[in-house]
């Protein structure tokens, strides 16, 4: 079965030509261009990566996501790929921050951006591939619980809202609890490629969840970034 792509861009022509590059490296591919029919072929449809650009009217790419991980239904953990033509680091900072599981400037190779495509499909089925097995699904320290199984996270019982890469990215912290992880280690297991230069989007990624964490009364839980190396969770319990 053809895994499933969603191309939001109201570029007619770009569109079509990146459709048809898709469709013959074997990916099925559905085109919207505005957020608004975006998000009516989401809700109708299970796609397996969007592909969203910022600059679009009606509804914009961040606006588009922002109701999309709003939502409470699968589609809600759907992972996107925003594309931009302006490319500026706010652009990227502000896509990631809001839930993008990456993020490419245009102009941009069809083949760079088929091999993100393929990162993220293979992420996601090394997710639901996982081991069966009750005990091995179910990862826990000072409070804060992690499924594998379900992809669910919480703090103290509260339930944590997490996308894709930022349970990815716990995951992998909390499997090393109090251990140095380093940035490139995290890079392969969150985003399933190797770190880039100037690559930016772990630290994003790494904002958001700090973020969220701290929003969890009584979670103690801190992600240090050991400068130079990477970075380490560990619990604080003497912080109010």
């Amino acid at each position: 079965m053809m895994d499933k792509i969603l191309l939001v861009d109201d570029d007619l022509e770009l569109c079509q030509m990146l459709a048809e590059f898709l469709e013959l490296e074997g990916f099925s591919v559905d085109q919207a261009h505005d957020g608004e029919q975006a998000l009516q072929q989401v809700a109708e449809q299970q796609y397996a990566v969007i592909i969203l650009d910022v600059m679009m009217p009606a509804l914009n790419g961040f606006d588009t996501l922002k109701q999309l991980r709003g939502g409470s239904g699968d589609e809600a953990r759907t992972p996107v790929l925003m594309m931009s033509a302006r490319g500026e680091e706010v652009d990227r900072i502000v896509g990631l921050e809001i839930g993008a599981d990456d993020y490419l400037p245009k102009p941009c190779s069809p083949r760079e951006l088929l091999a993100r495509i393929r990162a993220i499909i293979r992420r996601v089925a090394l997710e639901n591939g996982s081991n069966d097995s009750h005990d091995d699904n179910l990862l826990s320290y000072a409070g804060l619980n992690l499924n594998r199984q379900d992809f669910s996270a919480s703090a103290n019982g509260q339930p944590l809202a997490l996308t894709q890469t930022e349970f990815r990215i716990l995951e992998c912290l909390l499997d090393q609890a109090d251990r140095l992880v380093t940035k490139q280690d995290l890079t392969r297991h969150a985003l399933n490629r190797n770190l880039g230069p100037y690559d930016r989007s772990i630290d994003m990624h790494l904002s958001n969840l700090r973020r969220k964490l701290s929003q969890a009364e009584g979670c103690h839980i801190q992600i240090q970034t050991v400068r130079g190396s990477g970075y380490r969770l560990f619990d604080r319990p003497g912080d109010a």
